[in-house]
C-alpha cells in the first residue's frame, strides 16, 4: 500500500513536504513525490493532509480497568493490594484487549501504549508495550513483554496499607520492601549462577529453590543492555523522586521516573542524574490536584524540563486522563510554554525511546512498524480527530 501526495513528520528530523510512504506491516519506502516510481498498488490520497507516526501513551493503565466497571470489583484488574510486593504479576494476564477504550485510542490516533499494574504495592509487576488495534487477543498485540517492572513510592501504597494497618505505612517502609525484595533477587541471582558455573564439576552444589519474584526480577540485572528490563517508579514529591534515584543507583537499575510532578522543582538535580538519556514520563497534565502530592501540578513542568536540557514522554495514566485525550495532554504542555515540535515529540519518539522499543516506533523511518496517523489539521487542536488511523500497515480508523 502507499500513501501519496502527503506532508510526512517524520520524528527523524527530515520532514517532507510533499512525500510518500510504501509499505506492508513495515515501512519499506518513503520520500519526495518528484522520486517515486510508479507501481500499480492500493493507494491513499494524502491531499491537504499530514501523516505523523502513530502516537504512543508512555504510561497508562488500559485494559486493567474496565470502562464504565473501574469502580466495580468485576472491572477492577490493576492492583492486588493482598501483598506489597508482587514483581511477578504479569500485566498481559490482566488486559482485557476487548475493553472499549481500545477503540478510544484508534479514535485518537494512539496506536500503541504501555499499560500495567497501578500504584497500590511498592513493587506491582510488569508493563508491557502493545498495540491498540489488530486482535481482540492481547497476546497477538504485544510489542515487548514484559516492558518495565513497576515500583510505586509516596502516597499510594502508604494509603493503600494504612488502612490495613500493615506494611509499608511510611515511605521509608515502602523503600525497605522494595529493597528487600531486590537484595533477595540479587543473593537468588548470585546463587543461580554459582550452580550453573559449578554444574557438572567436582565443586557442582545444590540449584537454589525456584521463586517466582525473584526469577520475575532477574532481568533487572541483565548486563546485556538489549535484554535489560528496565524498573518504572511511580514517584509525585521530590524526596519520593530523589529515593527512586537512590534506590536504582544502589542496585544500578535501568529507570524511568513515572509522573514527576515536583519534576520542575529539582529540575537542575534531575539533569545532573538523567541527561545521559532520555527517563521521565510526565502527567498526566490534564487533571486536577486532587491529592497532596500533586501540590506542584502544574502545565508549565515540560516547559521547565526541556529549559534545563531533559527530554522526557508525556501519558495520559489512563484512565485517570481517558486514554483518547493523549493529544490533548500534549496541547496542554505547549499551552504551558513547551515548544509544539517537542510536545509532539513526547508522544512519539521521545515515549519509544523512554520504553526501549525506538527500533519498532516514534517515527517514520524504513523498516520500522507502519503505524501513522493522518489529519488535515493540527492533532494538537482539540476539535481535530484524525482522517485515517494506519496500524500494522491496516486501516485502524477512517
Amino acid at each position: 500500500m502507499i500513501i501519496k501526495n502527503v506532508k510526512i513528520i517524520t520524528m527523524a528530523d527530515n520532514d517532507i513536504e510533499n512525500g510518500y510512504v510504501r509499505f506492508t506491516d513495515k515501512i519499506t519506502e518513503l520520500g519526495s513525490m518528484d522520486e517515486l516510481t510508479p507501481v500499480i498498488e492500493d493507494e491513499i490520497d494524502g491531499t491537504g493532509k499530514t501523516l505523523y507516526p502513530g502516537f504512543i501513551d508512555a504510561h497508562c493503565h488500559l485494559g486493567m480497568w474496565s470502562d464504565s466497571l473501574s469502580m466495580q470489583l468485576e472491572g477492577d484488574d490493576g492492583n492486588e493490594t493482598t501483598d506489597p510486593s508482587t514483581p511477578h504479576l504479569r500485566a498481559i494476564d490482566s488486559i482485557n484487549a476487548m475493553d472499549r477504550c481500545f477503540a478510544d485510542a484508534i479514535s485518537a490516533g494512539v496506536t500503541s501504549v504501555c499499560t500495567g499494574v497501578g500504584s497500590a504495592n511498592p513493587i506491582g509487576g510488569s508493563f508491557a508495550v502493545i498495540k491498540t488495534f489488530g486482535s481482540k487477543r492481547v497476546d497477538k498485540l504485544i510489542v515487548k513483554n514484559p516492558a518495565a517492572i513497576k515500583f510505586a513510592l509516596g502516597e499510594n501504597p502508604k494509603a493503600t496499607y494504612n488502612d490495613r494497618d500493615e506494611t509499608p505505612v511510611t515511605r521509608m517502609a515502602t523503600a525497605a520492601v522494595i529493597r528487600e525484595q531486590l537484595q533477595k533477587a540479587l543473593r537468588y541471582k548470585q546463587d543461580r549462577d554459582e550452580y550453573y558455573a559449578k554444574k557438572g564439576t567436582d565443586d557442582e552444589i545444590g540449584k537454589p529453590d525456584f521463586d517466582a519474584k525473584c526469577e520475575a526480577l532477574l532481568p533487572l540485572f541483565d548486563y546485556d543492555k538489549k535484554r535489560r528490563l528496565k524498573a518504572h517508579f511511580h514517584c509525585h514529591r521530590a524526596d519520593d523522586i530523589f529515593t527512586a534515584i537512590r534506590i536504582a543507583k544502589e542496585f544500578d537499575l535501568d529507570y524511568v521516573l513515572i509522573h514527576c510532578t515536583d519534576g520542575a522543582l529539582i529540575a537542575d538535580e534531575l539533569y545532573e542524574e538523567l541527561s545521559v538519556s532520555p527517563a521521565i514520563v510526565l502527567g498526566p497534565l490534564f487533571g486536577d490536584r486532587g491529592k497532596p502530592e500533586l501540590a506542584h501540578h502544574d502545565i508549565s513542568t515540560p516547559k521547565v524540563l526541556k529549559n534545563n536540557g531533559l527530554k522526557f514522554a508525556v501519558c495520559t495514566d489512563h484512565p485517570e486522563t481517558p486514554i483518547q485525550y493523549l493529544p490533548l495532554t500534549a496541547a496542554l504542555a505547549v499551552r504551558g510554554g513547551l515548544p509544539r515540535d517537542e510536545a509532539l515529540k513526547a508522544i512519539t519518539i521521545n515515549a519509544a525511546e523512554v520504553l526501549g522499543v525506538s527500533d519498532r516506533l516514534g517515527s517514520v523511518e524504513v523498516g520500522k512498524d507502519a503505524d501513522f496517523a493522518l489529519f488535515s489539521g493540527d492533532p494538537l487542536d482539540i476539535c481535530v480527530n484524525p482522517d485515517v488511523v494506519i496500524v500494522n500497515g491496516k486501516v485502524a480508523y477512517k
